[in-house]
């Protein structure tokens, strides 16, 4: 199936059930983040920091689905493992329900990663290979909850049957390499809805599926979305899937943040020279475009251990104004309503 199919598959669906946004609703808020990671030489003591995530802010509400979006060795996973609590941060603050999760002590983390579902990009890998599908979903339950067996086995039944991995008592007894990928993957979204979470974060969910499976997936967290009011990050590269899933996008270039918008505006009028790049490489349902290649910018991601000054973009900007993007480190200008843009273009 082409990747034009499998947009019209989703957009064919119901729009996203959204709370209005209001400072009232923020569930999970992210302040001028940094993650920097140390390098050790062995022998040598101290080699630098590789600028994983640098000065990233941005507010999640309620029920909100947003897209972080952008090339692999931005900074996307990074962010992503901070805000499971798994990175420590070097620098700024998140805030989980108002209360910072830094500051978290063990029994509070713990309860806090509860309310976080993890999907993870390689479905097969995310499980125990030795557990079957009945043990991988009790075992959350037996580490987070006082549920009695009965209770487990029935949220589990309920889990299962959510994700459409019926019938349930002919899957409880497989083992992961028992399952297609797509069932794999409906296990695993499965495990991350098991504790009843707020806030799901989905790395690359469909990037390891088939095209055809893609469209069941996406469609399955989409309505599990709308049902429960979850909030969901979804990471990935791929501009073609997250245009009719997300309410906002959020474009990552080398651990910053160089443009962040609702969908349709982002669409309709990407700003950022890399947005730009990003939208002109997505596939477009049109036979002539097949063996036409596309201009991309010259040159590979700055190296994060020693990052360019200023506008991170700017050794691969072709609109690059030598003496102010590779001197200056651009804030983000709004060009419009809810839409930012770190470019000095827009000064």
């Amino acid at each position: 199936m082409a990747d034009h199919t499998i947009l019209e598959s989703v957009q064919s669906t119901s729009s996203v059930a959204l709370n209005p946004e209001s400072k009232d609703e923020v569930l999970l808020s992210v302040q001028d983040l940094q993650v920097w990671f140390e390098l050790r030489r062995f022998g040598f003591g101290h080699a630098g920091y590789v600028h994983a995530v640098d000065h990233v802010s941005f507010d999640l509400h309620h029920g909100e689905a947003i897209a972080i979006v952008g090339e692999s060795g931005c900074g996307k996973s990074s962010l992503m493992k901070t805000i499971l609590g798994l990175n420590r941060i070097t620098g700024g603050a998140i805030y989980y329900k108002g209360q910072s999760i830094a500051g978290m002590k063990h029994a509070e983390l713990r309860k806090y990663r509860a309310q976080v579902g993890y999907v993870q990009q390689d479905p097969y890998g995310a499980m125990a290979p030795f557990m079957s599908v009945e043990k991988i979903l009790e075992e959350p339950l037996l580490i987070n909850t006082n549920l009695s067996r009965p209770e487990r086995l029935q949220r589990i039944e309920q889990a299962l049957t959510e994700v459409k991995v019926t019938p349930v008592q002919d899957f409880l007894p497989k083992f992961p390499h028992m399952l297609s990928g797509g069932q794999q993957q409906r296990v695993v979204i499965a495990r991350a809805m098991i504790l009843e979470p707020q806030l799901v974060v989905a790395d690359e969910p469909v990037s390891m599926l088939d095209a055809s499976v893609r469209v069941e997936i996406l469609k399955l967290l989409r309505s599990l979305q709308e049902k429960h009011n979850l909030a969901v990050i979804y990471i990935t590269h791929d501009l073609s899937t997250v245009r009719y899933f997300s309410r906002r996008i959020f474009v990552m270039y080398a651990g910053n943040l160089v443009e962040k918008a609702k969908t349709e505006d982002l669409l309709r009028n990407p700003s950022h020279p890399y947005t730009q790049a990003l939208l002109t490489g997505t596939s477009e349902p049109d036979a002539n475009n097949a063996y036409t290649f596309k201009e991309v910018p010259p040159g590979e991601p700055p190296n994060l251990i020693r990052p360019p000054a200023g506008c991170r973009f700017h050794p691969r900007c072709a609109r690059m104004i030598s003496g102010v993007c590779d001197v200056e480190v651009p804030p983000d200008f709004q060009v419009e309503p809810d839409h930012t843009v770190r470019c000095w273009l827009y000064k």
